[in-house]
Parts: structure tokens; sequence; C-alpha cells
């Protein structure tokens, strides 16, 4: 399908399916949520992570070291969604989703087990750089087949809120990592936190994987009409055909993975910037995962009820207009209020609108091609702007002494966004079996 026939592609004919089962969307969401708990519990303990592998001086040299490092995870995401995507596409979704379960828990063993730089010297950080690769290829694989599959096998009038709990399970899986965090805070020393107490963490996370495994091999597959076609040429018809979905897409997508990535870099940033304590930083993660879950399922409903670009909309200038101030009533008075409320309202609007991003790019693209394009987005959206952002930011902080940084990031960045979806059609009527 070419892009000149994207806009036709949106149909009042719905195509009715039968009932997703709610086992089959556990089995989605569960190792999306599992490998997201791992992708994004790196950056929570980035200050221990920087000072166990990356012993660079200065007040921010480890921290920003190992923030690059967390961002390297993110430049493998293309490439996994290459791969991974396109293997979806090919092979069907519940092999892809197979998969990518088990590159993660490659990536996550070797973090927790790894030993320090002033144990084994240069190897533990190229140990470390080569399991975020890991991580990274995986999560960008991951995206595409789980989305795709949600949303071909959801009731046409709920593809919205089906495909919310993509991002509600993301939310989970940022609770339960505020959660540990907050316990091992309140009950380690900051010396045992930086000596061991990060890993628990990914090790628990290990439990968790064979049951994950186990049920995606339950999972439905809706891409049955798979044909003969390459990768290479699957990757090449979405640069061909569907270009502009691919570039709007990946220009949307950008405001999503800084705004997520500032409230990932919010535990960094308290204990670094507004010298609040660990555990105070570690509850606001509790915060945002909340709202997060919360949000997203809301906004689910919304983007099915009114349309997926009044959600994309709304939520981001929203967010605009009160960035500046809470962080300015933040840094002003840091304290447990504050920075509670900023996640909460950060993770929130963030939520909504990734919402309604994660579910009107695929329906913009047809099935055949539907995971890989999707991958796409998702991986070059966040890698050039979601994993630069907490170097960025880092950066940015030390050189302008200013902890007003972050937040006029996500408004230019938004603005950016908010241009991309004045050329992206309504996709909430297309027939999504085509």
């Amino acid at each position: 399908m070419s892009s000149s026939s994207e806009q036709t592609q949106v149909s009042t004919n719905l195509s009715e399916t039968p009932p997703i089962s709610k086992k089959a969307v556990a089995a989605a969401v569960t190792g999306n949520a599992l490998e997201f708990y791992d992708f994004v519990i790196y950056a929570y303990f980035a200050v221990y992570i920087g000072k166990a592998f990356f012993p660079v001086t200065g007040e921010y040299g480890s921290l920003m070291a190992a923030v690059a490092t967390f961002g390297v995870g993110f430049f493998a995401r293309p490439l996994g969604g290459i791969l991974i995507g396109s293997f979806a596409d090919r092979a069907g979704r519940k092999p892809a989703m197979i998969l990518t379960v088990g590159l993660i828990t490659v990536g996550t063993l070797g973090l927790a087990i790894t030993p320090s730089y002033e144990s084994i010297g240069i190897i533990a950080p190229i140990i470390v750089v080569i399991c975020r690769l890991m991580q990274g290829l995986a999560l960008g694989g991951e995206i595409g087949p789980a989305t795709s599959l949600l949303i071909e096998a959801a009731p046409a009038k709920k593809r919205g809120f089906y495909s919310s709990w993509q991002i509600a399970s993301q939310g989970l899986a940022v609770a339960v990592g505020g959660t540990f965090g907050v316990l091992l805070s309140i009950n380690l020393t900051t010396e045992q936190l930086a000596d061991w107490g990060w890993r628990v963490p990914f090790l628990l996370s290990l439990v968790l994987i064979p049951i994950a495994i186990y049920i995606r091999r339950t999972l439905p597959e809706t891409h049955e009409n798979k044909d003969e076609h390459s990768s290479s040429e699957i990757v090449s018809t979405v640069f061909r055909e569907h270009k502009k979905v691919l570039i709007l897409g990946i220009l949307l997508f950008s405001s999503i993975g800084v705004a997520s990535q500032i409230g990932n870099y919010m535990v960094s940033y308290a204990v670094q910037v507004l010298k609040l304590s660990a555990p105070i930083a570690q509850g606001s993660v509790l915060v945002g995962g909340i709202m997060t879950f919360i949000s997203a399922l809301i906004g689910g409903i919304l983007s099915d009820r009114f349309g997926r670009k009044v959600v994309n909309i709304l939520p981001r200038i929203v967010l605009m207009l009160l960035v500046i101030p809470i962080f300015t009533w933040m840094s002003n008075a840091p304290s447990l209020l504050t920075l509670f409320t900023v996640n909460a309202i950060v993770a929130s609007c963030t939520a909504m609108f990734a919402t309604a991003g994660l579910v009107q790019i695929p329906e913009l693209l047809p099935i055949a091609v539907r995971s890989t394009g999707l991958s796409l987005v998702y991986a070059f959206g966040t890698a050039i702007f979601g994993g630069t952002t907490q170097f960025i930011v880092t950066w940015l902080i030390a050189m302008t002494d200013s902890p007003m940084a972050p937040a006029w990031y996500v408004v230019g960045i938004s603005i950016l966004s908010l241009v991309a979806l004045v050329f992206l059609p309504e996709s909430k009527n297309v027939n999504v079996q085509k």
C-alpha cells in the first residue's frame, strides 16, 4: 500500500473480531512489563551504577557515564525493531514475542552479576555496555509485535483501551521498581546500596522470566496470512511506501521518549540536584508508576470515544503549559510534596498521549508491515530523543547550573511533536485487518 492510499485505509466499515481473552492480554503485556522493568530499573539506580562501573572524576562525571550507557540501550532499539519487527511480520507475532523475553534475560543477568570496576577493571563497563545493547535490542523488537497483536485481536471499538495496557503495564513496572527502590533505600545504608543493593531488583526480575515465556506460548496468532518476503524487503517497503507515517511517527514519539525519560531521571535529579534523600527520590517513582497505570487506561478509553488525535494533542499542551511552573516550584522548594506532584503530572500527561500515539501509528499501517513499521517508529523515536535525554539534561544542568533544564527541554520537544500531529490523519475508524 502506498503512502497516497494511507488516507483511504481509514474506513467506517470496521472489521469486528471475536473478543480477545483476558489471559491473552495478560500474556502480551506481562512480557512487556517485565522487559520495561528491567530496562528502566537501570535509570533508577544510575547514581550507584555509575559509581560501581564508571569511576570518572567530578561531581557529575560518573553519573554522566552511567546515563550515557543507559542511552546505549536506546541505540540498539532500531536494530531490534528491524530484526524482530520484520521477524514478526514474517513468522508471526507470538514467536517474536517469545524471542524478546529470551534476549532481555541475557542482558539482565549480565547486569546483575557483573563485578565492579574496582574488581575487574575496564572489563566491567564493557560488559555493562553489551548488556545494555542486549536489553535495547529486546525492547526495540518488543513493542511492534505486542502492540500489533493487541490491536488486531481487540474489538474494533476498543482498540485504544486494549492497546493502552501496553503503557499501563509499563506503569506497573515503574511502580514495582519504585517500591523496590523505597524498600532498599529504607533498609540499606548508602554504602550498601552502592556496593550491592542496586543489584537486587535485577536479580528478582529473573525469577519471573520463565513465567513470562510460558504464558506467551499461549498467545493467539493474529497474523496468519504471512508471505515469503524477506526482512530486507519488508523494511524496504516501510521506508518506500509508508515514509510519511514513519517520519511523522518518529517526531510524534520524540516527546513520548523525552517526557518518559524525564520521569525516569527524577530519581537521579532528586538526589544529585535537589539533594533529597534516596527514599524520597525512589518514592517519586512509585507515584509516577501509579499515575502512568491509571492515566494510560483513561487515555485508551478517551481515544476510543473521541479519537486518537485529540488525546494526542491536549495532554501535550497541558504538559507544555505546566512543566515550567511546576519545575520552578520544585527547584525553589524541594520536598516530598513538590517532587511527588511534579512526577505525578509528568507521568499522567505522558501516559495519556503515549497511549494515543501507540495505537494511532500502527492503525495507519497495513497488517503485512505493521509490526516492522511500529517497531521502527518506536525505536528511532525513543533512540534519537529518549536515549539522549538523560545525558543531555545532565550535561545542561552541569553547564548552566540551572535545575530548569529538564523543563525547557520538554517544552521544545513537545512543540516538535505537535507539528507532526497536524499532518497525521485520524485513525480511529481504520480497518486493521487489511
